[in-house]
């Protein structure tokens, strides 16, 4: 097997992946597959991926999941001078790992994924309020955080350069607006700014349900 396949589109995290191929300028193939439809059953998609989530990232005889680390692994191998998903001054790619560790568990697994279970998919996991409103208070606590890193007049999380992180951390803070939940206004203006960044519409367009 050649070339750069990626399993999955519809999703936020379907997303990340896409928009990391589309920053980088990179040649792939879409497996159109989606989240809980007979396709992730299948003998050929369990094949490549036992846990029958998506995405998935085949690169050669390499295959990946979990959408951060397929973003940090394109980083990681496809950037150049001219696109870069990932720093290489040391303090700069520490702060960028820190960055994932914060939006992969604060915001994602510990704020977010509760609602997205128990109040988008409460016919699944059953509804859980007293959960969910700890996990919205959670998010607040954490992302108001955050936005303090901001305060220096950065343009994106890592400095004045788009990367990985930002991919990871605009998928939060929309999903975070679909529960209705408001952003301290720098993120706001954060958010505003990752739509002129060329690759965003690229990516949209890449990851949807035709």
């Amino acid at each position: 097997m050649a070339g750069l396949i990626l399993w999955g589109v519809g999703t936020s995290r379907t997303l990340r992946a896409h928009w990391a191929l589309c920053f980088l300028g990179l040649n792939y193939e879409t497996r159109v597959i989606r989240t809980r439809t007979p396709d992730m059953e299948s003998e050929e998609y369990r094949s490549i991926n036992p846990r029958g989530k998506v995405p998935t990232l085949q690169d050669g005889e390499l295959t990946l999941t979990e959408s951060p680390a397929i973003v940090t692994y394109l980083a990681e191998t496809y950037s150049t001078a001219e696109k870069a998903l990932i720093p290489t001054q040391k303090s700069a790619r520490a702060e960028y790992f820190e960055w994932l560790s914060f939006i992969s568990m604060e915001l994602d697994a510990t704020s977010l994924y509760v609602l997205r279970r128990h109040e988008g998919l409460p016919e699944i996991y059953g509804p859980a309020p007293d959960a969910c409103q700890v996990a919205r208070e959670y998010f607040h606590r954490m992302i108001t955080a955050g936005s303090l890193r901001l305060e220096d007049g950065r343009r994106f999380l890592v400095g004045d350069d788009f990367t990985g992180v930002d991919i990871l951390m605009t998928t939060c803070l929309d999903w975070a607006k679909r529960y209705g939940m408001p952003l301290p206004p720098a993120f706001s203006s954060y958010r505003s700014r990752i739509d002129d960044e060329p690759s965003t519409a690229l990516a949209f367009a890449a990851n949807a349900v035709k």
